[in-house]
């Protein structure tokens, strides 16, 4: 007796749907980052029009599955991004970074809070978490702008700077995360922007960088020198990367640091610990994969949940997504980069082409689940049309745009 389970339907939509995301891509620009748009797109073909669902599995209703799953997803891809760079010695390849996080984040989390605020009529509490959240590039879906696998180079500055600054800002935007949760539970009182500085900011992101840092350097001496005659990088199981994630991301945390900064930066002072091992390309594939497989799950999980959060959008939500992507990231970005040792078309794509996702998703679904947001609906719908219109608009432009400004191929 055949039974129609819908269990099993949901799996083989879903199967199908990952399928047809990195398959079809290819009849276009051959590229994978693509994928995401269509991975969305899907997920609210397939599974959107079922009734009930999109309110069902929606962010609004469920956060705590999408911050889990987005957690993972951030750290692991933090963790492989810091694998990837090879050389860190010239300080002045830095400084295309240190300028975007220095001037340019703070500029697009303050320009995006004016307009929630006064254009879209948020509270300041709930404009200053849209800014936050919309703030960090992201490092899961940006994989075609960034630097090449371990030991394969490729590291020209501006894949170089866009690396880097996914690596850095996706820890670097919880300061204001913190900041505006607080300003939501108590509004601004005498003592609230001292602490916030102590602690929030000059503590946590101490703290994330420290561990990382240690963290990295021993398990670079468990995997490479102790035992030397057998050690366990010989054993080329990938899944060392994963519990090297988990350790950095969860002792971090223990100690009231940013795992996400301690996650990249454990990534970058592992790669240095036998820096030519081959051993480096396994654990930066193995991780890669975890987080392309827990991506696309959650890629698809938002396109389904699309006419939940779509449902009463209003112009003003579409206007400053567009108005985000469009106008302030990349004149924050030229702003901070004017005077860097990028030029002319390399600084027009690094300010052009910051890509939001996977860590947006976590913040926002963090923010849910320890507060009751007042403008849940709007901070949801202007966050996934931003999503949205970035995987479309930068997914499927940003390889040639990049491969135009570094006169390179990207090999990953």
């Amino acid at each position: 007796m055949f039974e129609l389970s819908s269990y099993h339907f949901l799996l083989a939509a879903l199967g199908l749907a990952i399928i047809l995301a990195y398959w079809l891509p290819r009849f276009i620009s051959g590229r994978e980052p693509a994928a995401s748009a269509l991975l969305i797109g899907l997920g609210w073909l397939l599974f959107g029009w079922i009734d009930g669902m999109p309110d069902a599995i929606s962010p609004i209703t469920t956060p705590n599955p999408w911050e889990v799953v987005s957690e993972m997803c951030v750290i692991t891809g933090l963790f492989g991004v810091g694998l990837r760079i090879d050389r860190l010695v010239d300080w002045t390849r830095w400084a295309p970074t240190f300028r975007l996080l220095a001037i340019g984040m703070p500029i697009t989390i303050v320009a995006v809070a004016v307009l929630g605020w006064q254009a879209g009529g948020m509270t300041l509490a709930g404009a200053l978490l849209l800014g936050s959240v919309l703030a960090p590039t992201d490092p899961v879906l940006a994989g075609d702008v960034q630097v090449g696998r371990p030991t394969e180079g490729g590291e020209h500055p501006v894949r170089f700077t866009l690396t880097t600054e996914a690596g850095l800002n996706d820890g670097l935007a919880f300061p204001f995360v913190h900041l505006s949760l607080a300003v939501a539970a108590a509004a601004l009182t005498p003592g609230l922007l001292g602490e916030w500085v102590a602690r929030d900011v000059v503590y946590r992101i101490l703290m994330g960088a420290a561990c990382g840092a240690a963290i990295g350097w021993l398990l670079g001496k468990v995997l490479f020198e102790v035992p030397r005659e057998n050690a366990l990088a010989k054993t080329e199981a990938g899944v060392f990367a994963l519990a090297g994630v988990f350790i950095a991301y969860g002792v971090t945390e223990l100690a009231e640091g940013y795992g996400f900064i301690a996650a990249f930066v454990a990534g970058m002072t592992l790669r240095r610990a036998e820096s030519d091992h081959a051993f480096h390309v396994r654990l930066h594939d193995f991780t890669e994969t975890v987080e392309h497989a827990l991506t696309a799950m959650l890629l698809i999980g938002l396109g389904a949940a699309m006419p939940a959060l779509m449902r009463d959008v209003e112009l003003t939500s579409v206007l400053i997504a567009l108005g985000l992507i469009l106008v302030i990231r990349p004149a924050a970005g030229l702003l901070s980069l004017a005077g860097s040792r990028l030029k002319g078309t390399q600084r027009w794509v690094v300010a052009f082409y910051g890509v939001r996702g996977v860590g947006s998703i976590y913040y926002l679904s963090y923010a849910g689940s320890h507060v009751e947001l007042t403008n849940e609906e709007q901070l949801w719908a202007i966050t996934a049309i931003v999503i949205l219109v970035s995987t479309v608009l930068h997914g499927f432009s940003a390889a040639f745009a990049v491969e135009r400004a570094t006169g390179e191929k990207q090999t990953d």
